[in-house]
């Protein structure tokens, strides 16, 4: 009989609810730690957890934690004795810096909800959502395919990157959206007491677009902070396309206005929609040194192409300091991940499933 695994949630809120809710419906045992004793007693209640309680040794722990406390709970965790530790904070290069360590692999699931803590908590929440990993060079690579693993049981599609292109990345996907759905809804509410129809009148578009809005907002100064950098980058940005789109507008260039809003379609369109059939995935072959940090290499390698790894899998030799990493990847795409991969020092062979 299997053994039951374990993990620790830290942090009992609608992201680790959620994980903890799905872990369990996986069949893992989990505890909690919370310090709100009304969260604690809530989240046992839901089904987030199995029970509250300490740090300890366990198979995974999560860290669900603010922000500005990811780090040194991180390391309280790995120092209790969890074999492998990750958390979900939406800003990855100050936490991975500070937590040195290869048990741990920063992770950050791009899902959400418009209902706060735990009464937005779903077993399901993670399902077909981007997952990001964000393994270093001293992140052992047995521990990054054991989160991947584990995150793609949970439904995600898990993606390696780099926390400092995580966070670049993020600010114009995640930050910047939020941030510009907060000033927009500061515009129609100003508006609004000249006129009073403008809200009433709000649908479709400006709903869509400002959804994100209606999210906790308590979270948001520490991770504006966290990433004021890469924030401050995207927001010049958009501060000049959007001078730009005023001058175009301000002159009634049709030409040039269509133009811009054909490309916005076009690439909006564009956007994933999930894996293709197992006919159009090829596996690629990696033998790999047996050291730190080949893993890592080889997923962000992916990512820096845009290759999604549909799945993956390392095999370690019986025999020698080697092994190999099987990776699905989409057969479009394959060649240009093995060339890739040759250029980088690796021997790729492809085996095309379809």
């Amino acid at each position: 009989m299997a053994r039951t695994r374990s993990a620790v949630i830290a942090g009992t809120g609608l992201i680790g609810g959620s994980v903890g809710m799905a872990l369990r419906k996986a069949g893992w045992q989990v505890t909690g730690i919370e310090p709100d004793p009304v969260r604690a007693a809530s989240a046992v209640a839901m089904g987030a957890v199995d029970c509250i309680g300490e740090p300890g040794p366990c198979d995974l722990a999560v860290v669900a934690a603010p922000p500005s406390v990811l780090a040194p709970v991180a390391q309280q965790l790995l120092d209790a004795g969890a074999s492998i530790v990750t958390d979900v904070g939406s800003v990855k290069a100050p936490v991975c810096s500070a937590v040195n360590d290869p048990r741990f692999v920063g992770g950050h699931p791009m899902a959400g909800s418009e209902q706060d803590g735990l009464d937005g908590a779903h077993p399901d929440l993670f399902r077909n959502a981007v997952w990001v990993l964000t393994p270093t060079s001293i992140t052992n690579d047995s521990a990054l395919a054991d989160v991947r693993e584990i995150v793609s049981q949970l439904g995600a599609q898990p993606i390696a990157l780099s926390p400092e292109r995580h966070d670049a990345l993020v600010a114009v996907v995640s930050h910047v959206p939020h941030l510009t759905a907060a000033v927009l809804m500061r515009i129609a509410e100003g508006r609004s007491n000249e006129h009073r129809a403008l809200l009433r009148l709000a649908a479709g578009g400006f709903r869509d677009m400002t959804r994100v809005a209606a999210g906790h907002p308590a979270i948001w100064p520490e991770i504006c902070v966290e990433n004021r950098a890469a924030i401050t980058d995207v927001l010049d940005e958009l501060l000049d396309e959007l001078a730009e789109m005023r001058l175009i507008v301000s002159r009634g260039d049709r030409t040039e206005l269509l133009a811009r809003l054909e490309a916005a379609r076009e690439s909006r369109r564009s956007l994933s929609t999930g894996a293709p059939e197992p006919s159009r995935l090829t596996e690629v072959r990696i033998a790999i040194r047996d050291q730190k940090g080949e893993l890592a290499r080889i997923t962000t390698l992916a990512a820096d192409l845009d290759v999604n790894i549909y799945d993956l899998e390392i095999a370690h030799s019986a025999e020698g300091a080697r092994g190999v990493v099987l990776a699905l990847v989409d057969s479009d795409a394959a060649e240009q991940f093995a060339q890739s991969l040759t250029d980088a020092g690796y021997r790729p062979s492809l085996n095309p499933l379809g």
